[in-house]
């Protein structure tokens, strides 16, 4: 039902309405905000990049193919725009100038190690890639369930009531494409 709630507003964005396209950031902006922060690490960073999704999936809205999901294509966007900006990020230090407080230290002593190392996030990107291109893989029924379970985050009751399909149906379909995509990934 959302799905069709969204393809309509959407259908008015089309048409120029921004009071529809309002509409359409309230429901989405804490999903692509999350979303953000959780492959940038920054909150204020996840801001700048989820209104910058917002601005672009408006501005290219023409483009955007109405029989396709609206979810799916903000969050192509959001990742491609997190991953651009992980990609761009620079360090605010050089590894060899002095912090205060080191002295005595050397220069490995000195890097934090809160953070990731940008191998890891590599790595950690190029095992997401994969996992979506092998989800993309699954067939149209264990896929739509997959992703709206895992990627949406919706309960199986509000899967059930959006494919209009029984809640029966939905836990058979969730478990084999579950099987089917383990299966798919059982040599990482």
């Amino acid at each position: 039902m959302e799905f069709l709630f969204i393809k309509q507003k959407i259908k008015r964005v089309k048409k120029g309405d921004q009071a529809a396209y309002e509409e359409v950031v309230l429901l989405f902006q804490d999903r692509i905000y999350q979303h953000c922060l959780r492959m940038v690490g920054n909150a204020h960073e996840a801001e700048d990049i989820a209104q910058e999704v917002f601005i672009r999936a408006y501005t290219n809205i023409h483009s955007f193919d109405i029989s396709r999901k609206f979810s799916t294509w903000l969050y192509r966007i959001a990742t491609n725009l997190t991953i651009d900006r992980l990609r761009k990020r620079k360090p605010d230090y050089h590894l060899d100038a002095n912090v205060k407080g080191t002295d005595g230290l050397t220069m490995y002593a000195r890097i934090a190690v809160d953070d990731p190392l940008p191998e890891e996030v590599v790595e950690t990107l190029e095992l997401k890639n994969y996992v979506h291109k092998e989800i993309a893989r699954l067939s149209p029924i264990y896929r739509s369930i997959i992703l709206l379970r895992y990627m949406e985050d919706f309960s199986v009751k509000e899967i059930s009531d959006i494919l209009d399909i029984p809640l029966g149906t939905v836990k058979t379909r969730l478990f084999r494409g579950r099987e089917a995509l383990r299966n798919r990934l059982r040599d990482l």
